[in-house]
């Protein structure tokens, strides 16, 4: 069928919205199993999302999605239904809501509890404009960890502001809900003739002379004693704010029904809705983790079970340390699974602390387990190592404490894209005195440098890319004396060139060394620490060359090759010395060999020099 745009669904059927959620729901798993993505989350929120179409006029109206996990329903409502074969592939859609996609997506999100400070501003802004439009946050339970969501709940409770906060509970209530009087009140609540009938006897009051305005202030007054009584404020009400709720999430009648009273509202209502992960695709329905975010795979018969990869490599590398040393704790922010400490989280339970979506907490956390004689290991994705920079700098190397930080899909992440990109955490983390960062290429590496780290005195960072390491020999490699680098010589000649480079930019590095072969004798020095960088070392290897070229899969600016550069020059001002670094956001879809780090970048920058 055809996808009606948001404001043709106002006037569809309750069959044809049935109709049509199926429809989504098809092309949502097509999409995903072709490109990847993220499907649990999505299939959860469809009949949600359309509802919140029915109700709002998008875009005069606008929808800020929480992490963005579950916008792809939104996606296909605004336009872009059509192009969701494209989904997470260069030049095509995001997995994410992107402002630079379209006007339907007020804000660019990708990690965890923005959405509610964005929206309160955009609500705020929207008042002081006499906007009359809408801001609806969906925020899902596990952001509700995020310390960031109650800095902006502080400041909702606002008589006249058109914001709503959608709870998007799939998977356990804030807090727990218990009894059948629960139940009843809460059905209730959020059925439409209870809310005929409240408006009926507020329209009926109002008529009486004299008493009637009075009589409203008196229902109000007992209706709030009663709920007190028998159903204590939460969280949302304790912060000043209406709640509706729980909501069956995929009962769009009753979905309607309770968002347009919470539009009713006199301050901002939070609309408590249960959804389930992977709601209509069996096997997501069963495996919600397994299908939280996919690669591609074949929809009849599901994902497959993923090869070792680098995340594996890591949790098995500590669940040996750990088996040697019972200090080795391991912190995780939500991220068990994804950043591979399964196994130590079921082999070592009472030293595997999840702390949910809270980074910041989890590293600070870190050190308090540190400054008491453990030894703890923090897993994060790198992009979200952005968020802990103050608690690296403060809380941990200020006080030399021995906090190791495990950085997982560092370099492009192609699918995931802008908001991912695992690009920034060496120029944020190196500058910062007494830390170690160590940057492995291979899985004996990386078990190698995950073992020195936790012999460190101070903080160490032990950065690696996302899926399998390269294939290749890796025999080539002959390792100077501290274990800090490695070298590998190709061709011959009289001129010889030098490439130096670093993890995942390796497999990049090594196909330009075979090209340059040809022409010259090319070293190839690849650093596993690099910070502090062993400068001397790096000297001493470079010998007599006629260009160094340093490639790196990372920002230019604050990088290792910006560094490096700089003491080489002041060693050996007279050798050209080329930077191959990204300077710009990377879009989704775009690989390494898109960019000015590729092999024939990397051959250019030499034959510029040399020439």
């Amino acid at each position: 069928m055809n996808i009606p745009t948001s404001p043709e669904l106002k006037s569809m059927t309750g069959a044809e919205i049935t109709s049509l959620t199926e429809e989504i729901r098809l092309r949502i798993i097509d999409a995903v199993s072709a490109s990847g993505g993220h499907l649990a989350s999505n299939l959860g929120v469809i009949e949600m999302t359309v509802a919140l179409h029915r109700v709002f006029d998008i875009p005069t109206d606008s929808i800020v999605f929480d992490v963005g996990h579950q916008c792809y329903t939104h996606k296909i409502l605004t336009g872009r239904a059509e192009q969701m074969t494209t989904l997470r592939r260069a030049g095509g859609l995001s997995g994410f809501p992107s402002r630079a996609e379209s006007d339907a997506d007020p804000f660019t999100t990708g990690h965890s509890g923005t959405s509610l400070s964005a929206a309160l501003g955009m609500a705020e802004a929207n008042r002081l404009a006499g906007r009359d439009a809408w801001t609806v946050a969906v925020i899902g339970d596990g952001s509700f960890t995020n310390g960031m969501i109650y800095e902006a709940l502080n400041g909702c409770a606002q008589k006249g502001l058109k914001l709503m906060i959608v709870l998007n509970d799939n998977e356990m209530s804030i807090s727990k809900n218990v009894g059948a009087m629960t139940d009843y009140f809460a059905k209730i609540r959020t059925s439409r003739p209870y809310f005929m009938f409240k408006h009926g006897v507020h329209r009926f009051c109002k008529k009486i002379p004299l008493i009637g305005r009075g009589m409203i202030r008196i229902a109000i007054v007992v209706k709030e004693f009663i709920k007190r009584v028998l159903n204590r404020k939460n969280i949302f009400e304790n912060f000043g704010l209406e709640y509706l709720g729980p909501i069956d999430g995929a009962d769009i009648d009753t979905l309607e029904s309770v968002f347009r009273e919470a539009k009713k509202c006199d301050v901002p209502c939070v609309v408590h809705v249960i959804t389930q992960k992977g709601h209509g695709y069996l096997p997501a329905e069963e495996h919600p983790e397994r299908y939280h975010s996919v690669s591609p795979f074949t929809a009849e018969s599901g994902v497959s079970t993923e090869a070792k990869g680098y995340s594996r490599a890591f949790g098995d590398a500590l669940c040996e340390s750990a088996a040697k040393d019972d200090r080795i704790c391991a912190v995780s922010a939500a991220m068990k699974d994804g950043t591979g400490l399964a196994r130590f989280a079921d082999t070592y339970p009472d030293r595997f602390f999840d702390v949910g979506i809270a980074e910041e907490h989890a590293v600070t956390f870190a050190a308090g387990l540190a400054r008491a004689g453990m030894r703890p290991v923090v897993a994060l994705y790198s992009t979200f190592s952005q968020r802990v920079f103050d608690q690296i700098l403060h809380d941990c190397a200020l006080q030399k404490l021995p906090v190791v930080l495990a950085l997982d899909r560092c370099g492009i992440i192609p699918g995931d894209g802008v908001t991912h990109q695992g690009l920034f955490d060496v120029g944020l983390f190196s500058p910062i005195p007494g830390i170690t960062v160590y940057a492995p290429e291979s899985y004996a590496e990386l078990s190698a440098c995950l073992a020195e780290s936790l012999t460190d005195t101070g903080v160490s960072i032990v950065r690696y890319p996302r899926g399998e390491e390269a294939q290749y020999d890796r025999s080539i490699w002959t390792y100077i004396a501290d274990g800090s680098a490695a070298v590998a010589d190709f061709g011959e000649g009289d001129r010889r060139v030098t490439l130096i480079t670093y993890s995942s930019e390796t497999a990049e590095v090594l196909l330009a060394a075979e090209a340059l072969a040809h022409r010259f004798a090319v070293r190839v020095i690849r650093l596993i620490r690099i910070s502090p960088l062993p400068v001397g070392e790096i000297l001493e290897a470079i010998g007599e060359t006629s260009t160094v070229s340093i490639a790196e899969e990372s920002m230019r600016r604050g990088g290792v090759g910006e560094s490096l550069a700089a003491q080489i020059a002041a060693a050996r001002p007279s050798l050209p010395v080329r930077v191959c670094a990204i300077d710009s956001f990377v879009p989704h879809g775009v690989t390494a060999k898109e960019l000015p780090i590729s092999a024939e970048a990397i051959v250019r920058s030499v034959i510029e020099a040399v020439q």
